[in-house]
């Protein structure tokens, strides 16, 4: 059985089908492309996968659990997590703060304790900064532990966006146009560090991305929507060679 099953999903805004009849899968340790261009669909796909929307058809099943109905941080304790095409960090807080969020739903600490401040609270909350710090070190992000969100440079803020939703120790990992903005330096780093993710944590990644070059370099699978629809789904070299997404998408420039 696939890590995350997506069955005829469907979404109707009014009349119009903004995502129709997908069905797609995600198998445990995969690093899978979304593409298609402005309008396709695939936000609105990561939406319903997410649960920010509510599919009007269909069905979406994470290792084994049905989604349909369940509140997005239901979801996301289950095990997805995302970043966004615009960076949504906490700006006004530190670096540091911005990853313990992220562990707020690992965080087990008894209630009791954390009202009363018993010696188990601060046992608890020493333990989750030390992780928050490890992990901000392992993408070299911990020398600015204390530092605000807003004054890192722009690729770091992305990077420290991807580090937040690790945190949440996801199964799936969703990552909606990273390199959104980059330069080609930053961009280039950005791919290392999916790498690196993919390698060290050995989740699975799904990938929406408008840089070809980037999505036909990491990934090992690519599905293609066209005006809310798949027309095609198969390697990069397949989706490469495929007419209708060479005419459609990739202009023949890939």
């Amino acid at each position: 059985m696939a890590l995350l099953e997506v069955k005829n999903l469907t979404k109707h805004f009014g009349g119009l089908t903004a995502v129709g009849d997908v069905t797609m899968e995600l198998n445990e340790g995969e690093l899978v492309g979304l593409i298609g261009p402005n309008g396709a669909g695939k936000t609105t796909l990561f939406n319903l996968l997410t649960g920010v929307y509510e599919p009007s058809e269909g069905t979406v099943t994470l290792d084994g659990t049905l989604l349909n109905g369940k509140k997005t941080y239901t979801i996301a304790s289950l095990g997805l997590s995302r970043t966004f095409q615009n960076i949504r960090l906490f700006k006004d807080m530190t670096v540091l703060d911005n990853v313990l969020l992220g562990m707020s739903n690992t965080n087990k600490s008894h209630f009791l304790s954390s009202v009363l401040r018993l010696p188990k609270f601060y046992a608890s909350e020493d333990k989750l900064r030390q992780k928050a710090i490890e992990l901000l070190a392992i993408f070299g992000l911990d020398g600015n532990a204390d530092n605000l969100a807003k004054n890192l440079p722009y690729g770091q803020q992305r990077r420290l966006e991807i580090v937040r939703a690790l945190a949440t120790q996801p199964k799936i990992l969703f990552l909606d146009e990273p390199a959104a903005g980059m330069n080609p330096q930053e961009t280039a780093e950005l791919t290392a560090l999916i790498r690196q993710v993919k390698e060290q944590f050995g989740i699975t990644i799904i990938l929406i991305e408008h840089d070809m070059s980037l999505v036909m370099e990491v990934t090992e699978r690519i599905y293609v929507l066209e005006y809310g629809r798949l027309i095609a789904h198969g390697t990069p070299d397949e989706i490469k060679n495929d007419k209708r997404v060479i005419e459609a998408y990739l202009g023949g420039d890939v």
